[in-house]
């Protein structure tokens, strides 16, 4: 296994791909245990804990403003990408989800991760509700919206990834787009980049203590304040 690949929680994504590409995979690693002290956080929302409520059918084609801490950017879905990866991400929305949600993985010439909430419980709920694998119909261009995933099959949850270059060579490993960044890939691209892969290889320990962690350990880090579907 080559060094790019020591942040990937399972040695099988190596083993899975006969050609090892130049940056480790947008991988999301499972969580671990209990949740940590989850100090003044506020308390959530029912519909946050509750994902097998969070089912409606997307429109075929939407867009989401998201509304950051370097400025907006929006992206454009749609449905006949990945059906079921723009369900989870119109639905995500509607809920609330990405609220305080920090760019915990931002690489230069590659891309920026985000998608694992601020507030542990919500974390929790969400770590292992997850959706089907489907068909690579539209691949990792740059400003491409996609779930990150494990090695193993169906492990898409709440964490997405936007290229900042044509990774094409994550295709072949299944990563389907589900949209793209149509308006504001600037912005974007200015997010935070100093800790790099640092945040990464620290996901189990952000799932279980949430934002409270990141802002002491990581606290220049970009953030998410909120997002919403345009009419």
């Amino acid at each position: 296994m080559t060094s790019s690949f020591r942040t990937l929680v399972l040695a099988a994504v190596a083993v899975a791909c006969n050609n090892t590409p130049a940056e480790p995979s947008p991988s999301q690693r499972p969580a671990g245990a209990a949740a940590a002290d989850e100090g003044a956080l506020a308390e959530p929302s029912a519909k946050l804990l509750a994902p097998k409520d969070a089912n409606e059918q997307a429109p075929e084609t939407f867009k989401v403003k998201f509304v950051t801490t370097k400025g907006d950017f929006v992206v454009e879905a749609h449905r006949d990408w990945s059906p079921n990866g723009v369900d989870r991400l119109y639905n995500l929305v509607k809920i609330g989800f990405f609220t305080d949600i920090a760019f915990f993985r931002a690489v230069e010439g590659f891309m920026v991760q985000f998608g694992i909430h601020g507030h542990p419980q919500v974390a929790k709920a969400w770590q292992n509700a997850n959706i089907q694998d489907e068909p690579v119909k539209e691949g990792n261009k740059r400003a491409r919206l996609t779930f990150a995933k494990t090695a193993l099959p169906n492990t898409r949850s709440t964490q997405m990834f936007i290229n900042y270059k044509d990774n094409t060579n994550l295709d072949k490993m299944g990563f389907s787009a589900v949209g793209e960044v149509v308006e504001g890939m600037s912005v974007v691209d200015s997010l935070n980049k100093e800790y790099g892969e640092a945040p990464s290889a620290k996901q189990g320990e952000i799932t279980r203590s949430g934002n409270p962690y990141l802002r002491k350990t990581f606290p220049n880090l970009d953030y998410i304040k909120s997002a919403e579907l345009l009419k």
